[in-house]
């Protein structure tokens, strides 16, 4: 079938436009923006990533040491170079120069080249507010061959970290060697991280005039009052748990869907009722708020170029949320909130304070706490996981947080059935019908990243009368929904299944296309018309350039070898699982399908190979153990 040769060869992303302005660093904007660089200059985005050089270490390289389940590490100075001798648990001990630091507070991390132009992020990190080395995972086993150790693909800084540190990053990864000549214009987040290239605008100064396709300034796009979408989409690109389909920094402008596959709702990342869980960086949060909903953006509360808040305390909330309102948000009620009549707790206690009740936080990286951006009501009495009030009331449970509330507000609206109800038994796998799901994916009321979160849970009661009840979300106005609503028409009739898809495959939102392209896999080419054909070429063209660009992944090979499997070409597949254990041989669930397509293609003498080689690694997994028993020594 001719999209197995498209859906496995690697093309070169498409370039940039031809009118696209250069980088030119953010040196260059500092004559003309004296007050802009002086607040940006300490800001953590500017200090995300910085040079040894710069001064900007705080941890204490002065002959301090750390150990921790075996390992052992010395940290020493000596003239400008800062250095740590590693000693792993096998024994194995070796001196690494910094290369360079991330972060400023609170907690700074460092990073070894460990091969050229190799940078991973050691474990061992300082916590800058008391003053000490820890480990950011003191819970795990992780020896040198371990996946998840700091010299394995999960801690690479190239392809994990670096696009979201930099300015202009280009990752440059060659899958035949496995190898990065990575790049950038600067590293941190520099003015055009978020302006964009700057060269046009320096000729603009300059009295040059402005290229065709460039705002008034020379800039490819321009922030200010009315633009709050372009806005939360540029911060959402770091601020976000996604897999991205660049290989590096998208030009500022770009929508988001265009460059990122968002991570939903699902279970291990979020609460049932959408809390975070683990690290999923504010934007999937954010759009489950009301006031997202209403039109606030990231810049109503944050100074873009300090990163800092615009007030302190309550003072953030009460800009909005007081008796004088604000004329921006006229369906706002104006109201007293900064009152013990409405928190209920001591005025100068945490618990008076609006994030304590509204924005849960939880630590990561062991001491850095991040707040949750979904500004939702307190409700313990759906036992759905984190509660504010139980969050501080350590020594309580949810029903007396709950009776508590109902006390204080009996007459309160918001004790409806939430969504979280819904998701709490799908994410179980113990829903009993479709219907509550289907609800929420058809309920326009609700936030897009809930209803596309519905349509994904829904996937497993798939039928041609789903089929045909969610085919209006691949019309939905959020790409988020239409994305995720494709797999949906799975069950459909082949005609219709084609007919719904089609117009995904023209969509402007590349994310979308993408995922339209993964359903045309199972879609004969002779049921489709040459313009058919057409556009699923190109839509899965879109596909095989996101997927060259996480090459370095290795569930990225996971996916490269079921879609072997999907058009039968076993040598296709096992060459696939096999990049996938070499990149981490941890991966438990590429070992069998690695010894089933030895059999296949060479024979079980090959297989067997496999089994011994796969026991090295897991030597207690248990179906290595069954093929072991199987095939014998």
């Amino acid at each position: 079938m001719k999209w197995l040769i498209l859906a496995f060869c690697i093309v070169a992303p498409l370039g940039a436009a031809a009118q696209t302005p250069g980088y030119v660093g953010s040196e260059q904007c500092a004559d003309c923006h004296q007050d802009e660089t002086a607040a940006w200059s300490a800001s953590h985005h500017a200090l995300a990533w910085t040079d040894i050089g710069d001064g900007s270490v705080v941890a204490d390289f002065d002959g301090t040491s750390f150990e921790h389940d075996g390992m052992s590490v010395a940290f020493r100075k000596e003239a400008e170079d800062h250095i740590a001798r590693v000693t792993e648990k096998d024994g194995v001990t070796t001196e690494y120069d910094v290369h360079s630091v991330v972060g400023i507070e609170p907690l700074q991390q460092y990073l070894f080249e460990t091969e050229p132009g190799r940078l991973q992020s050691f474990d061992v990190v300082w916590d800058t507010e008391n003053k000490r080395w820890f480990h950011l995972y003191p819970d795990q086993d992780l020896p040198p061959d371990d996946g998840l150790h700091w010299t394995g693909p999960y801690k690479n800084w190239n392809a994990r970290c670096a696009e979201c540190h930099a300015t202009g990053f280009e990752k440059n990864y060659d899958p035949e060697t496995r190898t990065y000549t990575s790049k950038q214009i600067e590293i941190g987040v520099g003015c055009e991280s978020c302006h964009g290239p700057g060269s046009a605008h320096i000729d603009w100064t300059a009295g040059q005039g402005v290229a065709d396709g460039l705002g008034d300034t020379g800039f490819l796009t321009s922030w200010g009052k009315g633009q709050t979408e372009l806005e939360i989409q540029q911060c959402a690109g770091c601020h976000s748990r996604r897999e991205a389909h660049e290989d590096g920094n998208p030009l500022p402008g770009t929508p988001y869907h265009d460059a990122y596959n968002l991570a939903l709702l699902r279970p291990g990342l979020y609460t049932p009722d959408g809390q975070i869980l683990d690290e999923v960086y504010v934007y999937g949060s954010f759009l489950q708020s009301k006031m997202y909903a209403k039109g606030v953006g990231c810049m109503n509360c944050h100074e873009p170029h300090s990163a800092t808040l615009k007030a302190e305390g309550n003072g953030i909330c009460t800009q909005c949320h007081s008796p004088a309102g604000n004329p921006d948000f006229p369906s706002l009620t104006a109201k007293d909130y900064d009152t013990s009549a409405h928190h209920r707790h001591p005025g100068d206690s945490d618990g008076a304070q609006c994030k304590s009740c509204h924005m849960i936080q939880r630590v990561y990286m062991g001491v850095d706490g991040r707040r949750d951006h979904s500004f939702r009501v307190p409700r313990p009495d759906l036992g759905l996981g984190g509660d504010a009030c139980t969050d501080c009331h350590e020594d309580k449970d949810q029903d007396w947080a709950a009776t508590k509330i109902q006390g204080w507000f009996p007459q309160s609206n918001n004790r409806g059935p939430p969504y979280g109800s819904v998701f709490a038994p799908a994410m179980a796998g113990q829903a009993d019908s479709p219907e509550g799901l289907l609800a929420l994916a058809n309920d326009p009321v609700q936030a897009g990243i809930v209803r596309a979160t519905a349509a994904y849970l829904l996937q497993p009661f798939g039928s041609p009368e789903l089929a045909t009840a969610t085919a209006s979300l691949l019309s939905d106005d959020d790409p988020l929904i239409r994305a995720n609503a494709a797999a949906l028409q799975r069950q459909a009739n082949l005609p219709d299944q084609v007919k719904r898809l089609e117009p995904l495959l023209s969509d402007p939102i590349r994310n979308v296309r993408i995922e339209a392209a993964k359903e045309f896999l199972n879609i004969p080419s002779q049921a489709l018309t040459q313009r058919q054909q057409a556009l699923v070429g190109q839509s899965l063209a879109d596909w095989q350039n996101a997927i060259s660009n996480r090459l370095d992944f290795p569930e990225t090979h996971l996916v490269l070898g079921g879609m072997a499997l999907t058009f039968r070409n076993p040598q296709a597949a096992e060459h696939a699982f096999r990049e996938v254990v070499t990149l981490d041989p941890q991966r438990a669930e590429a070992w069998p399908m690695l010894v089933q397509l030895a059999q296949i293609n060479r024979g079980p003498d090959a297989a067997r190979e496999v089994v011994r080689e796969g026991l090295k690694r897991l030597p207690q997994d248990p179906a290595l153990l069954q093929f072991s028993a199987q095939l014998g020594p």
